[in-house]
């Protein structure tokens, strides 16, 4: 068994607990909801379909930019965070599926219907795959670093 590793505390954090994975599951959810809402949208045709994908993609978008803006503090300020690989990758990734997330809303927002087939699902889609290599580097930032964690 090897040495336990000294855990990484965040620093943007309430009553102890870090706000970035607090935060994360909401945007998240509508993002990937967002998918079945255009294939919903897709298959039956119904605007209201068209008219939540705009919504979830907006919640997701602007979600998603709040939870990071706390992920990237902790990241500036928690030097043990800094110097780790896996934080800088799971940053990147974070940053291009949330500018293909608001790109996606942005498409959507003067004509819900339109845009649904191909580029909205298209974009769905390929943040759905970024948000799935996300979580997996964030995963290891907690399983594999200890950040956030106190033990």
């Amino acid at each position: 068994m090897g040495k336990q590793q000294e855990p990484i505390l965040s620093r943007v954090t309430l009553f102890g607990h870090p706000l970035h994975p607090m935060l994360v599951h909401f945007p998240v959810a509508a993002l990937v909801g967002l998918g079945g809402s255009d294939l919903a949208y897709i298959w039956t045709g119904d605007p209201f379909w068209a008219r939540a994908g705009l919504w979830l993609a907006g919640v997701g978008a602007a979600g998603g930019w709040a939870a990071s803006s706390l992920g990237v503090a902790d990241l500036i300020l928690v030097r043990r965070i800094r110097r780790l690989i896996t934080g800088w990758c799971h940053a990147i990734l974070a940053v291009m599926m949330l500018s293909l997330a608001s790109m996606n809303w942005l498409l959507r927002f003067d004509d819900a219907e339109r845009h649904v087939l191909p580029w909205g699902f298209s974009l769905t889609l390929f943040t759905a795959l970024l948000i799935a290599l996300t979580a997996a580097l964030g995963g290891r930032l907690v399983y594999e670093h200890a950040v956030g964690v106190d033990i």
